[in-house]
This record gives structure tokens, C-alpha cells and sequence, in this order.
């Protein structure tokens, strides 16, 4: 973008962090501005879920760069303090009692989570989990060996689930959905997660929801929609997270379960972009999502500010996701619905693939305990689904092959 010497990014995050690395890197000189709402540098958050939550990491692993490193790089952090208003007009972020003039700004400000007034109206100990104080909040409260209800079975609640059984605490799951994960995966991959759960003594209730809570400091009594009751010293809700828009719908930018850009990161001002879990982009194999993964806060970060700079072209990367539960784990590339339809190769003890296929190409793909898997699933994705998909005596490494020859 020509004439850019004054770029400020609204958000602490990774992609936030990401975005003013590359600028740095590529030898912007002029005044780059962070502005986060937590008090902390920018921080990775997988270890959340991971390592920190489970004691193998500490918060300060986590850091995207050590605190003096913005300093030495002249990137100013504004921490513990929101953006309340954008002028588009007068190009000006407003934080606190400062104006902060932009040539180009870019939107990172990701999601929260969805809250379950039940629970926080009760009196319980309930918990979410986003934040690192958050993580570390937990780890205390699991390293006692405490009763934890679960309510949600996605990416984070199995997370939590996995480290609190390794905590040695009881876990009870509970989803009205018929499987784990199947609003985003769908049933039938879904049960891989729910057996893995249960082998390691996850107590899941599927297919019913939360019905009423009550409890004080001391602990909880939840009542399930079947009529049962689960007694639990915790409550950790993990029902998916809502994207930071509004920010976004006060500078009267498009928005639509995110920020809305184009394939380049960049809203209908073309001074503004957008990245990371807030960001709902043109994707040219995968159509119109948004995506709340790490990697996708990386490369997106990385692309707006080469975008800046004046190379602006179609965000094109695979989303890409790894988690580790147990003894399983698992990277998952490209980008699936629920009712996509599903290959299932392999077994999960010793090595199993997933592939989802719409309108005869394949979506995404997901391996288990299978490494050299994921880089021929890229190759996949995007890719007319070749025939032999569902074969097992077709080896998968000739699939990729063939999908890009």
C-alpha cells in the first residue's frame, strides 16, 4: 500500500504478533502500534489447552517473543487497555485518551467464548477457558484431583477432558449432540473421539443438554435434560467462542459471524484488514469460513502485512490443525462440514486417515498416529476426490500422487 508509514493493529494475539514480525522482517521503518486487551505480550494459544494446561509448559513458553523484543523492534505495546472507536474517516483508532492516526490498521481481535448463563448465574465454580490466567486457573483447580463436568465436546472441551484425566480427576462430558465433534467433523468421525474418550474413563452424555444448575464456592449440582444429576467440584464450559466484531460494526464494517474481507485479508475500506479468529475471508478451494486455528493466525498475519506492503494478493494457505489427546495424535488440514461426506482408512492403533469429500473434491483430511499422512492430505485437498479414495489397498501416498500430476 503506498504512502504507509503509520500502521496500528488492534489486537494481542498471535496473528497481531505475527502481522508486525513480518513487517519488521521485511523492513518496514515506520510506526507499527499494538494494541491488546490483556495485559500480557502476545501469546501462543494452544499451550493453553496443551502444555500449560497440563504442567509440561510454563506461560513464558508460550510468548510469541520475550517483552523486550517489541522494544528493541520499535513496536509500541498498548496492553490492558481496548480500542473503543475507529474513525475511518480521520483515519484514528481511539484507545483510552490517545487518537492513534493509521495509514493501514488491521483487525485481529479474535473471539470469546460463548457464555451458559445457567452456569454463571448459579454460584458455581465455573470456568472458561481463553485466557492464559484462565489455563493456569484450571491447572491449579485439576492438579486436586477435582471432579470436573465438561459441558461441550469440541477441540477444547476434549482438551480439557484429556488433561483432567491425566490429572487423575473425574471427568464427566456432556454434548446434546449424538457424538464429539460432530457439528464440525459429523457423526461418524465424531465416534473415534467418543471411543478414545471413553477408553480413558471419560464418563459421556450424548444426545442431552444442561438443564439447571445450582451449587456455591464448594462445588455444583447440574441437571442433565435426561433427568440425571452430576454432582462436580468444577464446571468447565467450552461451547464455542463468538468473534470480536464489535469494534468492526462501530467503524460500520460488514460483518457476518466475523469481520467481512475479501480473498487478500482486506475489508470494503481498503485500508483496513482483517486476520486470525475474527477474520471471514473468500478462500478460493474452500468458499466463503473462518477459521480459529493456529496456524491460520500465522499465515494470515503474516499475509496482511505483506498485503500492506504492497504485495496484495488471494489468501490461498489450507487451514491446518494438530491436537494431542491421550496417546492420539492428530493433525487435520483443508476445511469440512458436518454433512460432508466421510473415507474413512485405517485404524487409529495403528494409523488412521479421514477424508472428507463434497460435490466430488475432496474438503479436508485428518490423520491419527499417521505422520507422513498430512503432507499428501494437502495435496489432496482442493483436489477432484481420485478414484481408489475408499480402497485400502490403494496407498495414500499414491492418491497424492495422482491428484497433482
Amino acid at each position: 500500500m503506498t504512502g504507509t508509514s503509520r500502521i496500528v493493529v488492534v489486537g494481542g494475539g498471535l496473528a497481531a504478533a505475527t502481522a508486525v514480525t513480518e513487517l519488521r522482517e521485511r523492513g518496514f521503518a515506520g510506526s507499527v502500534t499494538v494494541v491488546g486487551v490483556e495485559s500480557r505480550a502476545p501469546y501462543e494459544r494452544p499451550p493453553l489447552s496443551k502444555g500449560v494446561l497440563t504442567g509440561d509448559e510454563e506461560p513464558d513458553t508460550a510468548l510469541v517473543h520475550p517483552a523486550e523484543w517489541y522494544a528493541e523492534h520499535d513496536v509500541e505495546l498498548l496492553l490492558g487497555e481496548p480500542a473503543t472507536a475507529i474513525d475511518r474517516a480521520a483515519r484514528t483508532v481511539e484507545v483510552g485518551d490517545r487518537q492513534l492516526g493509521y495509514d493501514a490498521l488491521l483487525l485481529a481481535t479474535g473471539a470469546t467464548p460463548r457464555r451458559l448463563p445457567a452456569a454463571d448465574d448459579s454460584g458455581a465454580p465455573v470456568l472458561y477457558l481463553r485466557t492464559m490466567e484462565d489455563s493456569l486457573a484450571l491447572r491449579a483447580t485439576l492438579a486436586g484431583g477435582a471432579r470436573t463436568l465438561v459441558v461441550g465436546a469440541g477441540w477444547i472441551g476434549l482438551e480439557v477432558a484429556s488433561a483432567a484425566r491425566r490429572a487423575g480427576a473425574d471427568v464427566v462430558m456432556v454434548d446434546p449432540a449424538e457424538a464429539p465433534l460432530a457439528r464440525s467433523l459429523g457423526a461418524r468421525a465424531g465416534a473415534f473421539f467418543a471411543d478414545l474418550h471413553r477408553g480413558h474413563g471419560v464418563d459421556l452424555r450424548l444426545g442431552t443438554g444442561v438443564e439447571g444448575f445450582r451449587g456455591g464456592r464448594d462445588g455444583a449440582v447440574v441437571t442433565l435434560g435426561d433427568g440425571t444429576r452430576v454432582e462436580a467440584d468444577l464446571v468447565v464450559v467450552g461451547i464455542g467462542v463468538r468473534p470480536e466484531v464489535g469494534l468492526a460494526q462501530q467503524a460500520g464494517l460488514d460483518t457476518d459471524d466475523g469481520i467481512l474481507v475479501d480473498g487478500a485479508l482486506r475489508t470494503a475500506d481498503l485500508r483496513v484488514w482483517a486476520a486470525g479468529d475474527v477474520a471471514s475471508h473468500d478462500h478460493p478451494m474452500l468458499g466463503r469460513l473462518r477459521v480459529e486455528h493456529w496456524d491460520t493466525a500465522i499465515q494470515q498475519g503474516r499475509h496482511v502485512a505483506r498485503g500492506m506492503l504492497g504485495d496484495v494478493t488471494p489468501y490461498a494457505v489450507q487451514p491446518y490443525f494438530f491436537t494431542d489427546q491421550y496417546d492420539w495424535g492428530m493433525e487435520y488440514v483443508g476445511h469440512c462440514r458436518p454433512d460432508d461426506d466421510v473415507v474413512v482408512r485405517g485404524r487409529p492403533d495403528s494409523g488412521l486417515v479421514l477424508v472428507w469429500t463434497r460435490a466430488g473434491r475432496v474438503v479436508a483430511g485428518m490423520q491419527v498416529n499417521d505422520w507422513d499422512a498430512t503432507d499428501v492430505l494437502r495435496r489432496l485437498v482442493g483436489a477432484p476426490a481420485p478414484a481408489g479414495l475408499d480402497d485400502p489397498d490403494v496407498p495414500l501416498a499414491e492418491l497424492g500422487a495422482a491428484a497433482r500430476s
